[in-house]
């Protein structure tokens, strides 16, 4: 049988397992991250790649904990972009450098707008016509648009640079067909069969996003438990140029729809559709959600014309602790217990957050580094590589 010893063993390569594989590792520990799939297959590659600052949480005029907790994100993250931050991300691509807010033209959209700017002073400004992207430009668009303090990312080009540090640290292991090895609800290691490999840990991080919940089941641990937020998002490629990264807000405290513009490999763009429509899709089917989304897009932008439009629709569940009457989580989550810890960032821009937790945590246990595992049996076996974004891997 074969054998590794390290410090810590985080299951789940998403962007928030590999965010806690740099910073741990950065501690001093030892750390293997094992992920059964593909880097990032789960949540992280059907995100839209937004760094939130907090403003879709506070479009009441009311500075919630969720827009508070969040608030700091983009400027950290963007201090990591440029190679200064406690991750190293620089060389990531950045699709925006800003997300925009725009509203239509209708009474109650532009007092959901005064109330959200006022509320959110310093994360929103007022934009320039002359600096409006182009898509707002046109002549037929009369609503109101600000620009917010929130970044878009090229999530598959985030998740090769957390990997490449530590990509032999990476091995692509199927936890649900291992075997754990426990006393009570101490973990001592887990058993891969299919590689006679046994791997012992300090500690043992579940960060697998909806996979968590199968990991507690098998482990007999019922605390905490999750709860799923599914989403029905729409992608339409195209071979328009026309960068899009907005909100649009009507009357409600939800944006109608929240569009990303992203390049695909082959050349050609896609407009990844988030917001409402993709809450209220849920109960739709396939093709009422992409008719759904057509005439969204038309009532909305009804000057704009895509060059050979290809809808599809996307199903997510977002994978959170269970709260009560299912409402959305406010701050990344962490919950420790004997050796094993369970964590949901609950939002992409909150994994940096979630790895602080992590670390105050293990410093507060005192587990310090005590193994190194072996580099030559990590260089034998297999490795996770990275997932294409969800509309071109649906393909």
């Amino acid at each position: 049988m074969n054998e590794l010893n390290t410090d810590i063993v985080i299951v789940g390569g998403g962007i928030a397992g590999l965010w806690m594989l740099n910073s741990l590792s950065q501690q001093g520990y030892d750390v293997i991250l094992l992920e059964a799939d593909k880097l990032g297959s789960g949540q992280s590659v059907r995100s839209q790649g937004i760094i939130h600052g907090g403003m879709k949480y506070a479009l009441n005029g009311v500075l919630s904990q969720a827009s508070d907790a969040i608030k700091d994100m983009p400027a950290r993250w963007r201090k990591c972009l440029a190679g200064e931050g406690d991750i190293d991300l620089s060389g990531v691509t950045q699709l925006s450098a800003a997300h925009y807010l725009w509203s239509q033209r209708s009474l109650g959209a532009k007092i959901t707008s005064f109330f959200a700017k006022k509320s959110m002073s310093g994360r929103v400004d007022n934009v320039d016509k002359a600096d409006y992207p182009t898509v707002f430009s046109h002549s037929g668009f009369k609503g109101n648009l600000y620009k917010l303090n929130e970044i878009v990312l090229d999530i598959p080009t985030v998740l090769k640079k957390l990997a490449a540090p530590y990509q032999s640290r990476i091995l692509q292991i199927d936890t649900s067909k291992c075997e754990w090895q426990q006393q009570g609800q101490q973990i001592n290691a887990l058993y891969d069969p299919q590689q006679d490999l046994r791997i012992n840990a300090q500690r043992f991080i579940f960060a697998a996003g909806q996979g968590n919940a199968a990991i507690l089941e098998s482990l007999n641990i019922t605390q905490p438990q999750m709860q799923s937020r599914p989403l029905h998002m729409l992608a339409v490629t195209h071979n328009t140029p026309l960068p899009i990264y907005a909100h649009c807000i009507g009357a409600s405290s939800k944006p109608l729809v929240t569009i990303t513009h992203h390049i695909n490999q082959n050349g050609s763009y896609t407009w990844y559709l988030g917001g409402d429509i993709a809450e209220s899709g849920v109960e739709r089917g396939t093709q009422q959600q992409i008719d759904t989304g057509k005439a969204l897009i038309k009532d909305l932008l009804p000057w704009v014309t895509l060059e050979n439009p290809s809808w599809q629709a996307i199903r997510i569940d977002r994978a959170e602790p269970k709260q009560s009457s299912l409402s959305r989580p406010d701050c990344a989550f962490m919950h420790c217990a004997d050796n094993h810890f369970v964590c949901w960032p609950t939002k992409l821009a909150l994994a940096p957050d979630l790895s602080d937790k992590v670390i105050d945590a293990l410093k507060s246990q005192n587990v310090i580094a005590q193994f190194t595992a072996d580099k030559q049996l990590l260089d034998n076996l297999q490795h996770s590589s990275t997932s294409m974004l969800a509309w071109e891997a649906a393909k």
